[in-house]
């Protein structure tokens, strides 16, 4: 049975509040609290069954059907509701707001309840539902003729961003690369099947389609207007980016929607050109390993170098990670903050106060929804009390350098009153959830005292009215007592009943007693019985009013808890940059790559050996650079630490190198490995051709290339042609920097061409045995040493003889036909295996028998230097 029935009259009042329920929310999961439980019925249960793995029951019939239910303990809630976000399901939770009301004299109406938050993929708040360092962004596009508006709203730390560019979908798709949405709203209404198409295919995320008003032009203006409590958006730089809007205002509607409440802590919007950053197609981002590893238990760049002390800086390290930057002051900006910091030692005491913070981004989102936890607000009280250490550990850098830092301390502020509030307000260790109570700190509020000093000190009471009306009456055995049905009582036996004192009143006649109520126990007994209650209900009324008076000061908090993200960045920089040596990158106006000593800044760190260091040069002269070499050399490693050099730099970090003087670079592209992509049909080759395409279509001159083994996946000769002129492209019409490794050696005839030089990762043969030197020098490889790396990874000695016999015979036939088509390698040898013709009939000498005979594989130094010596002598 499904979700949508006309009808519910058939139904139970309880089921029929449901399904009234349930018909607002049709697209959403509904999380029905009964109790103890949050449950599901219908096509809900089935759904949450399939994804929960819990178990599938049933509660009453419909139709005369059973009604499918599945339910999760309220206490537990959130991982279940996590798991369910992240399987992109949107889920709506149905609280208990109220008591049944009368239905007549033999019944009551179920429960209020109510709807109070929706969750989705995009509006996530609470730490239980979030990664610790997982940036959320809910984003809308507004399309109109040839136009975009983009907004991206982080609603879990209040930052909202919009851009509005000409419609090209190369460049949405680098856009939400960089963006990485976790949701992304559209216009119901939008018609265009290109653009369904590309969006629908070119964007990993869910898709929410929401009404055409929500994105209605004219009343966009308004909307954020109101939002900001603005009159203009000049002030903003949106005032004629009607379309950045638009998608603006789609969101801040559906984040209403969702949180059931305003938004107080969307006080601002910021425009953002895509220009600004250096572009990353998601196969870059993913080749780089920047944010995940390419490998399950790989170590990503971010994995390495995030030693960041709040959750909030670790989320702004990740987005300058994913978001390198173009503006050269800025950057310039951020290095003087890390060198000011590294030069003086100045990282470590800053450090040793940020592990106190938390993470104020979010408490400061969830105090603004009105959803904040008891913690939260202890959270914010650590932070606003910390807050003088961090000023005082600020003050050594800033006397050493007063302008890198300083807009950082005005940032911070002081928040003391907030403190003292805070801590006046609220015990120590308050409680998970404010429904427990005790929350508020003795001493805040009088009538709360009062009510919890009834509450603790009924028993006292009791024993001493039970102690005066004994006295009172002469009666000994009198006794106070209570049950849920009649109360607090006075108890006498039949026979004392006889001394009752007028002020008695008879409450209820047993078998063998009488029981009693006094005006005054009655007053006890209304005020004990109320006072947990209104305890709690005083409690979150008190609390209540702590949130708002918070909410006047969210903006001025938001630039404090920003600030303290950036100096946790800063200072993180500095301690990597002293950790690993690193050191300053300088920018310079023209387009080009210098770097002496560069490392990978992840290999370094992983391996046990010392690392080797190169040098990469490439400028308008000599923009492409041939790299050739064995496997396993280096050459891969040495143009991923060319390309997170220039990343890092871009960040404003300090780099692995010894010098790096980096010019103007607008995007990085990388075809370093391929696989098949089964679900699309594609093959390697195909996969590779089509990351190539990429390349060559959206390349500029300031691009930076990084291209592994072009060709690699046809024959011999479509490879090499098409790997021949794609340097070719890239170095006369693109002119673009570019590495390009290959094991095409006659690719390296092209270095007269210009622009384009040889390089190599040097190789050794020692003893016959290959030793990779991993270090990248001017000018080809003289081989490729392939039967040797073919020997390094364990390919079985008997494979490895067959295929020296089968190269020796492949370069004497070249050299007997030096202008014949190359062999096809991958033909049926003419010979079995064990069978190889030999290359020409000559006696054999005894010299020769001999060497046939040796097993120069398993010889030691010492057997080999006899056998030479004993050689030697038969001459």
């Amino acid at each position: 049975m499904n979700n949508n029935i006309a009808d519910f009259s058939n139904h139970t009042p309880m089921m029929q509040q449901y399904l009234n329920t349930k018909t607002e929310y049709p697209h959403a999961l509904l999380f029905y609290r009964m109790g103890d439980f949050y449950e599901l019925f219908f096509d809900d249960a089935h759904k949450a069954v399939k994804i929960l793995g819990i178990t599938l029951t049933h509660r009453g019939k419909s139709g005369g059907e059973p009604i499918p239910m599945a339910g999760v303990p309220y206490h537990a809630a959130e991982g279940y509701l996590a798991r369910l976000v992240k399987a992109g399901c949107t889920v709506a939770i149905c609280e208990q707001v109220g008591e049944g009301e009368s239905a007549g004299s033999r019944a009551k109406a179920p429960m209020q309840r109510k709807v109070v938050r929706i969750l989705t993929p995009g509006t996530l708040t609470d730490d239980a539902l979030l990664g610790r360092t997982q940036n959320i962004h809910l984003v809308a596009l507004a399309i109109q003729h040839n136009q975009i508006g983009i907004a991206i709203l982080d609603l879990s730390a209040g930052l909202f961003r919009v851009q509005q560019q000409e419609f090209k979908p190369t460049h949405i798709g680098l856009e939400m690369a960089r963006i990485a949405p976790s949701e992304l709203i559209i216009d119901e209404d939008l018609i265009d099947k290109n653009i369904i198409d590309f969006i629908q295919h070119s964007i990993e995320c869910p898709i929410t389609t929401r009404p055409n008003v929500d994105f209605n032009t004219k009343n966009a203006y308004k909307t954020l207007c109101d939002q900001f409590a603005v009159q203009s958006l000049a002030g903003f730089g949106i005032e004629h980016l009607t379309l950045a809007q638009a998608a603006a205002a789609a969101l801040i509607h559906y984040a209403r929607e969702t949180q059931k409440t305003a938004l107080p802590h969307l006080t601002s919007i910021k425009v953002e050109q895509s220009e600004q950053f250096i572009a990353l197609d998601p196969i870059t981002r993913r080749n780089l390993e920047i944010i995940e590893p390419l490998f399950e238990h790989g170590t990503s760049l971010y994995g390495l170098i995030n030693d960041c002390k709040t959750a909030m800086g670790a989320r702004l390290l990740a987005r300058h990670l994913t978001q390198p930057i173009r503006d050269t002051a800025l950057l310039e900006q951020r290095l003087n903050a890390v060198q000011t910091l590294l030069q003086g030692f100045h990282e470590e005491p800053i450090r040793l106060v940020l592990k106190e913070m938390g993470d104020i981004e979010r408490v400061l989102s969830r105090i603004a929804l009105g959803t904040a936890r008891p913690r939260d607000l202890v959270q914010l009280r650590q932070a606003c009390g910390q807050l003088p250490f961090l000023h005082h550990a600020l003050k050594p850098a800033l006397a050493q350098h007063p302008t890198a830092l300083q807009h950082i301390a005005e940032e911070l502020g002081q928040f003391q009153s907030i403190y003292e509030r805070l801590t006046h307000a609220i015990v120590e260790l308050p409680p998970v959830l404010l429904r427990e109570g005790g929350v508020i700190a003795e001493g805040f509020d009088d009538e709360l005292d009062e009510l919890r000093k009834i509450r603790d000190h009924a028993g006292q009471f009791l024993l001493d009215l039970e102690i005066r009306e004994r006295e009172l009456t002469g009666i000994n055995t009198l006794k106070i007592g209570y049950n849920r049905v009649s109360g607090y009582f006075i108890e006498l036996t039949k026979a004392q009943s006889a001394q009752a004192p007028a002020h008695f009143i008879r409450r209820q006649t047993l078998k063998n007693a009488e029981r009693y109520i006094t005006p005054e126990l009655k007053s006890f007994e209304d005020k004990v019985l109320s006072s947990e209650s209104r305890a709690l209900q005083r409690e979150k009324a008190l609390y209540e009013m702590l949130l708002e008076e918070l909410r006047q000061d969210i903006a001025a908090l938001q630039v404090m808890s920003r600030a303290i993200a950036e100096l946790d960045v800063y200072s993180n920089w500095s301690a990597q940059a002293r950790l690993r040596y690193w050191q300053r990158p300088e920018f310079q106006l023209e387009t080009g790559i210098h770097i002496q000593a560069g490392r990978h800044p992840v290999v370094e760190a992983l391996i046990k050996t010392p690392y080797t260091h190169n040098d990469t040069h490439l400028e308008h002269q000599h923009r492409l650079a041939i790299i050739t070499g064995p496997n396993m050399g280096g050459k891969s490693t040495y143009m991923r630490q060319t390309a997170l050099i220039v990343l890092l730099a871009h960040c404003g970090s300090f780099v692995p190198a010894q010098v790096a003087k980096l010019g103007s670079i607008d995007r990085i592209f990388t075809r370093i490995g391929s696989a098949d992509d089964l679900s699309s049909g594609k093959s390697t080759f195909m996969v590779e051709m089509t990351e190539t395409a990429q390349i060559l279509h959206h390349a500029t001159s300031q691009s930076l290339v990084l291209m592994d083994e072009v060709g690699r996946g046809t024959s011999t000769y479509d490879g090499l042609s098409l790997a021949w002129a794609c340097v070719l492209d890239l170095t006369k019409r693109i002119k673009c920097l570019c590495m390009f490794a290959t094991h095409y050696f006659e690719l390296t005839e092209l270095e007269h061409e210009t622009g384009i030089d040889n390089y190599h990762v040097v190789a050794k043969e020692v003893n016959g045995q290959l030793i990779l030197l991993h270090k990248v020098q001017h000018g080809a490889a003289s081989q490729s040493h392939g039967l040797q790396v073919a020997k390094l990874a364990g390919i079985p000695a008997n494979v490895i003889k067959t295929a020296q016999k089968k190269l020796a015979q492949l370069e004497h036939h070249q050299q007997q036909q030096p202008h014949a088509a190359q062999a096809d390698l991958f033909a049926q040898l003419e010979d079995p295996i064990e069978e190889i013709a030999p290359i020409a009939e000559v006696p054999s000498s005894v010299i020769e028998d001999a060497l046939r005979q040796l097993d120069v594989d398993n010889l030691t130094p010492r057997q080999a230097l006899d056998a030479l010596y004993q050689l030697k002598q038969q001459l």
